[in-house]
């Protein structure tokens, strides 16, 4: 056992733990603290893949972005977690089940991809690096199903957005249609005045209040 793989033990064990808690803690900051540590485990597990890239997008993207986000969200909406787990145990059961049948799908997955031989990078693939023999891969091999991604992403926020819109009686809003309907006579009426000139006062006398 060398050092590269007691590492890839020790940090394979904080990232589960990590996990553990991020599910387990009561506090919602202290999960989203244990979700940074997780991130920082797999990208150090990246980096001994020698995944130089995905660790450090890893660790800008989720760490420094993502989370730092999480928990300005949590700490100023000031969550109640105690109500919000009222119903964590009747829900159990089913996900449990789903948990399940995920390990199971990456088991088999991933089983497989270990009986299959790795191939072996020649000297012109160590020559161009990692980081662009991923982009040709995505973006060769793999582009539709890039594409497919994309596209469920988009149709999951739009549905995150129209979940979340709700009608509010006090708020001020403009409709589009009406704006583009808008016509410079229903907006703008010019009348004209006539100009009223003040007569000039008379001086006063000396004299004379």
């Amino acid at each position: 056992m060398n050092t590269i793989t007691v590492l890839f033990y020790v940090f394979s064990a904080v990232l589960l733990l990590a996990s553990l808690r991020v599910i387990t803690a009561r506090s919602t900051v202290h999960a989203a603290l244990f979700l940074v540590l997780a991130f920082f485990s797999a990208a150090c597990i990246w980096m001994l893949l020698k995944a130089e890239f995905l660790a450090i997008t890893l660790v800008l993207v989720y760490v420094g972005a993502v989370m730092v986000l999480f928990l300005f969200v949590v700490m100023m909406l000031d969550i109640n977690s105690d109500s919000m787990r009222e119903g964590f145990w009747k829900h159990l059961p089913v996900a449990g089940l789903v948990g399940a049948l995920i390990a199971l799908e990456m088991a088999l997955v991933l089983m497989r991809g270990f009986q299959l031989e790795a191939p072996v990078a020649s000297a012109k693939d160590i020559e161009i690096g990692n980081t662009k023999l991923l982009g040709i891969e995505i973006y060769t091999h793999y582009l539709y199903p890039l594409q497919l991604a994309a596209v469920l992403l988009l149709v999951a926020i739009i549905a995150a957005i129209v979940l979340t819109l709700r009608g509010r009686k006090d708020s001020r809003h403009m409709d589009a249609s009406q704006q583009v309907r808008a016509r410079k006579a229903d907006r703008v009426r010019l009348v004209k005045i006539a100009p009223v000139i003040e007569a000039p006062s008379a001086p006063k006398q000396d004299g004379v209040a």
